[in-house]
């Protein structure tokens, strides 16, 4: 007897939630989810512009201090307006933890409620990777990158970049990074659902080499292959701990379908 009920409560817990919400109410609660990540990326950006000094200058410059550029300011109120940017993205970046829990609030109410217990386990996986991301584009990519930039061409023309192209650059570059390594986080959640599986993973393992490498050369306008090959190899490791990902969120669900 004891069994049986046990077994309801959790053919009951895996059921999505009963009460329907409207068109009209799916739109009210966009609205206020949104309303939540704008009102966290502005505090995160007046944090960041409290703090845009130390940023640039201890920060963002030191990639181009290192690789022996030098930066110019080509428009009036060029830096203030740059420093505005940098402010907003960076509040972004400091609000990623909120941005990730209000989308999946959102979301909640279509998951099952053994599935909503994954919630703060994503938002806290989806936060740490991106900043990973961020960093390894930080001390890898770009030293890289703005090394050859720096060297390429004629030693009797002088490589004086632009401060805008340069924090597009390296901007984009860091943003970039972060995505990719949302990697292990989307093959844990497409694994859950059943769009993917550790099998199907790993039967184009070769396929998504490729893609790596391609994606190397793209990310390093560099010609040199060692460094290409150093910046696959932990885009590679990603795609195996992905895999890794795949097999413990399948096997869960495998074994909850099974039960």
């Amino acid at each position: 007897m004891v069994s049986e009920e046990n077994k309801k409560i959790e053919e009951e817990n895996e059921r999505p939630v009963e009460s329907e919400m409207s068109f009209l109410e799916h739109l009210e609660e966009l609205r206020w989810r949104i309303v939540y990540s704008l009102i966290g990326v502005v505090v995160g950006t007046i944090i960041a512009w409290i703090f845009i000094e130390f940023l640039v200058d201890n920060i963002l410059l030191v990639p181009a201090q290192k690789a022996n550029i030098h930066l110019q300011n080509l428009r009036p109120f060029g830096q203030l307006f740059l420093f505005l940017q940098i402010a907003l993205i960076g509040g972004g970046i400091i609000s990623l933890p909120n941005i990730f829990y209000q989308f999946w609030k959102f979301l909640s109410p279509a998951l099952k409620a053994g599935e909503r217990k994954y919630i703060t386990m994503i938002v806290s996986a989806s936060t740490l990777c991106f900043i990973t991301g961020i960093v390894f584009a930080y001390f890898i990519m770009l030293p890289m990158t703005l090394k050859f930039a720096g060297q390429f061409g004629s030693q009797e023309i002088e490589n004086n970049f632009a401060i805008t192209e340069y924090f597009s650059i390296i901007i984009s570059v860091m943003l970039g990074a972060g995505v990719v390594f949302e990697l292990p986080v989307l093959s844990f959640i497409l694994s859950k659902i059943g769009i993917i599986s550790p099998k199907l993973m790993r039967k184009f393992w070769r396929h998504a080499i490729v893609a790596i490498l391609i994606m190397a050369a793209v990310l390093t306008p560099g010609t040199d292959p060692v460094a290409q090959i150093f910046l696959a190899v932990p885009l590679v490791i990603l795609y195996e701990i992905s895999i890794f990902v795949s097999k413990l969120a399948y096997k869960k669900k495998v074994e909850q379908e099974d039960a």
